[in-house]
């Protein structure tokens, strides 16, 4: 449920409806990006076999990235007024995607199971920065340069995916 907010609270020119709708929004990217962080790390952790390391060290720096946004989309949703819900029990709650599926793996494995998180996360921003055209365009900005760098560690994802007999 959105976080109704005062005009006080939220940027000059929106309004609070405009407002309710972009935090709410926002606050299932937030959950997106929690619970992708943690599944990487959890990759990072259980990922094994040949090209290891390459995968393993690659991790990192999206968790980092990735981090980076949720932080990004929590600071927007109280910039407009509202109250980021950072915690697991607000990703459980309104989570409609299985749990990762993987434990200890190998690399393809984990490669192929990261490419459909990816999958869902961008499609899931690109609905988003649909949904949000007609009501806030600096939040549209946000989740576009997010997608595009989402989009960038899919395809490396992908290129290690990429085999000879294609």
């Amino acid at each position: 449920m959105a976080t109704k907010t005062k005009s006080t609270e939220r940027p000059s020119g929106l309004s609070a409806e405009d407002a309710a709708t972009v935090i709410e929004i926002l606050q299932e990217r937030l959950n997106a990006y929690n619970d992708l962080h943690l599944t990487l790390k959890h990759v990072h952790w259980n990922v094994v076999g040949p090209s290891f390391i390459g995968v393993h060290e690659m991790i990192d720096p999206e968790v980092d990235r990735v981090r980076l946004s949720a932080d990004a989309v929590a600071e927007r949703i109280a910039t407009l007024g509202g109250s980021p819900r950072g915690t697991v029990g607000a990703i459980t709650k309104t989570r409609d995607w299985a749990d990762y599926p993987l434990g200890r793996a190998l690399v393809p494995d984990h490669l192929a199971a990261i490419d459909r998180e990816y999958d869902r996360v961008i499609a899931d921003n690109r609905a988003a920065m649909d949904a949000l055209e007609d009501a806030d365009l600096v939040t549209q900005d946000l989740l576009i340069g997010q997608t595009g760098a989402l989009e960038k560690f899919q395809w490396f994802v992908r290129a290690h995916l990429e085999t000879a007999a294609k």
